[in-house]
């Protein structure tokens, strides 16, 4: 681990998978069978049966292999499902979220100098700061900050720092080198064609691209 945080961070996407014919808990299995200590679940829409039922399924898992959880937006999932929660610059500001989570885990997006340095003085565990590079899962993403980005974040805080957005196993030495202690991976963790064998392949050459 680096700054607190694993040094491959995934973040598995719901709806991704979903399109794919999977289940959040089979990736998260998969994921942290390869040796993942960290796993970010991403699910936008309504709170349903079937996401919470998924969410505490995964969150058992975690807690059995001492793995770190965290539901990305959702309060009340993270709240149900007894994980930690990362939180947007337009979702529940980072006070109300740590009022909400007490000790759990909470992480906060940023996505330029001015949001790092206003981040650093809320009461949060870690930031991330993107997108890196070009990203497509995201509708409407922020600009990109590149390598520079991520060097003058970390100057700006002591806050362990996530780096996301477009980041492939190819450049993903260059981002920790910038100054990340982690790198979250939506797209680039998911192989076409996409079976739980190759994502479990593919989560190990990522643990070996980040030197985890």
């Amino acid at each position: 681990m680096t700054g607190g945080l694993p040094r491959f961070y995934p973040i598995l996407d719901a709806g991704a998978l979903a399109a794919r014919g999977c289940a959040p808990r089979e990736a998260a299995e998969a994921v942290m069978g390869a040796g993942a200590r960290i796993v970010q679940l991403r699910a936008k829409g309504l709170l349903s049966r079937e996401l919470l039922t998924e969410a505490e399924a995964i969150s058992r898992m975690c807690r059995s292999r001492g793995v770190m959880f965290v539901v990305n937006d959702r309060a009340d999932l993270a709240l149900l499902a007894d994980a930690g929660l990362h939180v947007g610059q337009d979702d529940l500001p980072p006070r109300c979220a740590r009022e909400l989570m007490g000790a759990a885990v909470v992480g906060l997006s940023t996505h330029n100098e001015t949001q790092v340095r206003a981040a650093s003085e809320e009461p949060v565990d870690y930031l991330a700061i993107g997108p890196v590079f070009e990203t497509g899962s995201k509708q409407n993403p922020d600009p990109v900050v590149g390598l520079e980005g991520v060097f003058r974040a970390r100057r700006l805080t002591q806050l362990p720092l996530v780096a996301i957005g477009g980041i492939t196993r190819e450049n993903a030495a260059a981002v920790i080198a910038a100054g990340a202690d982690s790198v979250a991976v939506i797209s680039d963790l998911l192989p076409q064609p996409f079976s739980l064998r190759e994502l479990s392949r593919r989560a190990t050459e990522w643990m070996r691209a980040v030197e985890e």
